[in-house]
C-alpha cells in the first residue's frame, strides 16, 4: 500500500473507508458462482471507479464484493451462521429449514438471525442421463451409479426428497457425491449413469455434458411431483424448454427459489445500499448480458414467497420502490415463517 498517496482516489475515499462483502455462492459447474460473480461486480464500487452517471460503477461506494466458490446452499448457511461471509446464496427450502430448525436442520438450533435480501430466480432440479441408455424415469435409477450431489449442497438435500417420493433411497443406488463438473465428465466417460444438480437453467455442467454426448433430463412430474409440492411448500413446477441444452427436449421438473441471504446484525444502511445496487438498471443489464439465467432475475418477484424475513435494509428499499407496503406486508404474512 506504499503507493496509495499517488493514486487518484487518495483525496476521496480513504483506505479505512473500504469494506469487503464476501458472497458465498456455489461450485463453478453450477449457476450460483457465475451469477454471484456478476452480482459482486455490480454492487462493488472501489475507490477510483468512474461515477455511475458517467458510465462507471453504480455499486456501493467503498464496497469491494467478492464471489466465493463453495459447495452450495448448506455450506453457505453454515458460513453465514459462523460469520465467515457477509452474504450467501441458498435454496429457499434450505434457508427456511435452517431458520426454523426443521427439515434437514431438525435437532439443530434455529438460525433465527438469518435474513433475506430477496429471491433472485427459480432453480430447477436436473437429473441428467445418457440419451442412449435405458434410464427413462426416476425409478429406473435403482441400482445405478448416480451422482446425487456433494455433501453440503442443496442438491443432495432435494435429491433425497425426490428419491423418497419415488420410494427410493440412497441405499437403492450406487451413490457418488461429486462436484457437478466432475459428475458431467464421468457421465461422458460412462463412469456414472446419471448425475443431479439443482440450479438455474442453463447449468454449465449439464451444458458441458450435452455438448459431449446426447443426454436427456428425467421428468419429475405427475402425482409424485404433486405430492411433493404439497408437502414441500417451496417446491414449484417448472418446464426446462427444449434446447436449453443442446439437443435436449423439454422436460417438466421441480423448481425452488434461490435467495440472497445475510445476517440480521448486518448494518441497515449497508444492506439498503446493497439492495439498491442489486436492482439498479445497470445491474439488470450486466446480469442479462453475463449469463442466460440473469435475464430472469426480476425485482418484481424479489419478495414473492421468500423463505425467511427480509433484512430491514432490504425491506426499506422495497417499501421505497412500492413493492411492499402495509397491505402487501399483511397479505404476505402467511408466507413468512412464524
Amino acid at each position: 500500500m506504499a503507493g496509495m498517496a499517488l493514486l487518484p482516489w487518495a483525496t476521496g475515499l480513504k483506505a479505512q473507508d473500504l469494506s469487503y462483502f464476501r458472497i458465498a455462492t456455489g461450485t463453478t459447474g453450477g449457476t450460483y458462482f457465475p451469477i454471484g460473480g456478476l452480482i459482486a461486480n455490480a454492487i462493488s464500487n472501489p475507490p477510483g471507479s468512474r461515477p455511475c452517471d458517467k458510465g462507471g460503477s453504480c455499486g456501493v461506494p467503498g464496497l469491494i464484493a467478492v464471489a466465493q466458490a463453495t459447495i452450495g446452499s448448506v455450506e453457505n448457511i453454515d458460513l453465514l451462521r459462523s460469520g465467515n461471509v457477509e452474504a450467501g446464496m441458498a435454496q429457499a427450502d434450505i434457508a427456511y429449514w435452517a431458520y426454523t430448525g426443521t427439515g434437514t436442520y431438525a435437532g439443530k438450533p434455529p438460525f433465527d438471525e438469518l435474513r433475506t435480501i430477496g429471491t433472485l430466480y427459480a432453480e430447477a432440479v436436473h437429473i441428467a442421463v445418457r440419451a442412449d441408455g435405458g434410464i427413462q424415469t426416476v425409478p429406473d435409477l435403482k441400482n445405478k451409479v448416480v451422482s446425487v450431489g456433494e455433501e453440503g449442497s442443496g442438491t443432495l438435500v432435494d435429491v433425497r426428497l425426490v428419491l423418497e417420493a419415488y420410494g427410493l433411497s440412497e441405499e437403492d443406488l450406487q451413490p457418488r457425491y461429486l462436484k457437478p463438473g466432475t459428475a458431467a465428465d464421468r457421465l461422458a466417460r460412462g463412469e456414472v449413469d446419471a448425475f443431479s444438480i439443482v440450479g438455474g437453467a442453463p447449468v454449465s455442467a449439464v451444458s458441458d455434458a450435452a455438448g459431449r454426448l446426447p443426454v436427456r433430463l428425467l421428468p419429475i412430474d405427475g402425482p409424485v411431483a404433486e405430492r411433493l409440492r404439497q408437502t414441500q411448500r417451496f417446491f414449484g413446477e417448472t418446464v426446462i424448454p427444449a434446447d436449453t441444452y443442446p439437443g435436449v427436449p423439454a422436460v417438466t421438473t421441480l423448481s425452488v427459489g434461490a435467495e440472497l441471504l445475510v445476517r440480521a446484525e448486518a448494518s441497515e444502511e449497508r444492506i439498503y445500499a446493497v439492495t439498491r445496487a442489486l436492482w439498479h438498471e445497470n445491474t439488470r443489464r450486466l446480469l442479462a448480458d453475463g449469463h442466460p439465467k440473469g435475464r430472469s432475475i426480476d425485482r418484481a418477484r424479489a419478495v414473492a414467497a421468500i423463505a425467511v424475513p427480509l433484512h430491514p435494509g432490504a425491506e426499506r428499499y422495497y417499501r421505497e420502490v412500492g413493492l411492499i407496503g402495509d397491505a402487501a406486508k399483511e397479505a404476505g404474512a402467511e408466507s413468512k415463517p412464524q
